[in-house]
């Protein structure tokens, strides 16, 4: 289920009244509650945006390394039109970075709430079968909600390296805009080609764990 524009305007008019989104969670979880949609509901929402971040993140990043690829092939090429393409893709490349940790805070802040509910409501159980049997689901929630959410914060930091290399040598172009400057890339390359590849196999690790807990929560 994904949760748009028929509910923005609850979002908007909480983070106006409270300033701050984390403020204001549970009068947001309690109006999409009062719209028929439950915490469980934007948990799955958010881990199939947190999924598709990071999809796109991987997409994002190959491009870059393509075009970091096609600058240091050239042997005579306008530096500065290379610079501007390569300071691109890292733009965008730190743009899909963020994403992917906004998507990661969202499913965390849904989370907390919806296993802090779980928790309490145990207290409300009068049969103590059923309570057994509702706390092992807890613990079963919320032992592949950590694996998911471990996978995805690891894929998250692997993307830290490979930017801090995208950077220095966006930074070394514009800086040695000359011939001597796209020769001495071909060295950084290769780390940054094994950086991603890395980052890569982190990601698919990190969105096979999404789409399990996914299917899990579904089912």
């Amino acid at each position: 289920m994904k949760i748009r524009s028929n509910y923005i305007l609850i979002l908007g008019a909480c983070v106006f009244l409270f300033g701050f989104i984390s403020a204001c969670s549970s009068t947001y979880y309690g109006a999409m509650e009062k719209v028929g949609i439950h915490k469980r509901d934007i948990l799955v929402d958010r881990v199939e945006d947190g999924r598709d971040s990071q999809a796109a993140a991987q997409k994002q990043f190959l491009s870059a390394l393509e075009q970091f690829d096609s600058v240091v092939q050239l042997e005579e090429t306008d530096l500065k039109k290379a610079y501007d393409k390569l300071n691109s893709e890292y733009e965008q490349s730190r743009s899909a970075a963020n994403e992917v940790s906004s998507r990661i805070d969202k499913i965390e802040s849904v989370a907390g709430a919806l296993f802090k509910e779980w928790k309490n409501e145990l207290k409300q159980y009068e049969n103590k079968a059923l309570k057994r049997s509702s706390e092992e689901q807890l613990r079963t929630t919320r032992a592949k909600y950590t694996k998911m959410i471990t996978s995805m914060k690891t894929a998250e930091k692997s993307m830290e390296p490979v930017l801090r290399i995208f950077h220095d040598n966006v930074l070394f172009l514009k800086h040695n805009l000359n011939a001597q400057a796209i020769g001495s890339l071909q060295s950084e390359f290769t780390n940054l080609e094994g950086q991603i590849g890395e980052l890569i196999r982190s990601m698919n690790t990190a969105i096979e764990s999404s789409n399990k807990f996914i299917a899990d929560i579904k089912s």
